[in-house]
């Protein structure tokens, strides 16, 4: 068994065990492998574990990653999904636009635009989450919660793009259950853009640190990076 499929095994455990304490079912949370900064042979070894969801923040290193890796797909098994979770800056739209099938991280109308428009017709629709910044840190992406219902609305309107969530990345608690609280307040925001008329289905937040807490108050999507693939050789 290599290293990476030991790891996964002890993700997808303290997954099941999170679920478990939080009286949810484990199918109600998806893992985001995040393979930033590491080379195809990794994210080829995941798959062959059984990991089919993997999460990019560079855009280039991805797209090189997404174009070795195209001959993992039916019939030699299931397909890679990919999903950005790092900044989408204007001159990188059409990348991500023409290879990813997620982008976690919008938070300006400008952008949704861009992706909307350059979505190639012949693929499905790019599933979107906007980013919240909800606990205000100054070194975070995102839109403030209060901005956050109103560009909703207007992505959830866009061709070629489908509305799924609400991203976060809070700075990290000192404990559980502060962590818990401030996941709750996405949870919060979530839950009242539904109650708007959204229909969103997935909230995309925990990391390999937090993910206990995060499936605590109702992450429907954990993003491990470390806990899969071990220290990255560079700073993300």
């Amino acid at each position: 068994m290599t290293m990476i499929e030991t790891n996964l095994q002890t993700v997808r455990a303290r997954m099941a065990a999170a679920c478990r304490a939080a009286g949810r079912e484990t199918s109600e949370v998806t893992l985001l492998a995040v393979s930033k900064t590491f080379g195809p042979q990794a994210v080829a070894a995941a798959w062959a574990a059984g990991q089919t969801a993997f999460g990019e923040n560079y855009i280039q290193e991805a797209v090189q990653k997404i174009t070795q890796l195209r001959h993992l797909s039916p019939p030699s098994g299931p397909p890679l999904q990919w999903h950005c979770i790092g900044p989408v800056q204007s001159n990188k739209t059409r990348l991500v636009a023409q290879h990813f099938d997620w982008v976690h991280t919008v938070d300006r109308l400008k952008t949704a635009q861009r992706l909307s428009e350059q979505r190639p017709p012949d693929l499905a629709p790019l599933q979107v989450c906007l980013q919240v910044n909800v606990d205000g840190g100054a070194t975070k992406s995102g839109l403030r919660p209060q901005e956050a219902l109103a560009l909703a609305q207007q992505v959830a309107t866009l061709p070629r793009l489908r509305l799924r969530g609400v991203m976060s990345i809070p700075e990290p608690a000192p404990d559980f259950l502060a962590a818990c609280a401030l996941f709750a307040e996405v949870k919060a925001l979530f839950d009242a853009m539904n109650a708007a008329g959204l229909a969103l289905d997935t909230l995309s937040i925990g990391m390999s640190a937090d993910l206990e807490a995060a499936i605590q108050a109702g992450s429907t999507l954990v993003r491990v990076g470390t806990a899969i693939f071990g220290g990255r050789s560079r700073p993300a």
